[in-house]
């Protein structure tokens, strides 16, 4: 995320409209990869902020490869996602106006990375059987 972390240096905590992509990733029981995060300790899909010169669907990717180490095969789109429900402040004060591209694929490869500098934990769930401790904008594209 080094695109938003430059400006943030720049703006501060003040709101941005920030692009970016989310997937969910399915294993061949059709259950969804959803990854913990270390910054609130909520279960979301793996997503990210777009970087400069990058589509959508390769941040996608990228960021399903950071988080978790799977890749996916072709990228479906499901829905674009923003205004009031995609507002959301980091515990760090920063705060979003998030436009989520939401993809959704089938694992390929890699091997299941269960920590990252992100993330404490990566697990697959049934669609309904979902944690109940969601991020807010996850919770907007998969539950309501």
């Amino acid at each position: 995320m080094g695109y938003v972390l430059d400006l943030r240096k720049k703006v501060g905590h003040q709101p941005l409209v920030v692009v970016g992509a989310a997937v969910i990733a399915k294993n061949a029981a059709a259950e969804i990869l959803l990854v913990k995060r270390t910054d609130n300790h909520l279960w979301g899909l793996p997503a990210g902020s777009t970087e400069p010169g990058e589509t959508v669907a390769q941040t996608a990717q990228r960021e399903l490869k950071e988080e978790t180490g799977l890749t996916v095969g072709t990228l479906e789109l499901v829905e674009v996602f923003s205004g009031p429900k995609f507002h959301y402040q980091y515990p760090n004060g920063d705060v979003i106006d998030s436009v989520t591209i939401l993809y959704q694929a089938s694992v390929t490869g890699g091997e299941l990375v269960t920590a990252t500098n992100e993330t404490s934990a990566a697990q697959y769930f049934a669609p309904n059987a979902l944690p109940a401790a969601l991020t807010p904008l996850t919770k907007a594209m998969l539950v309501n």
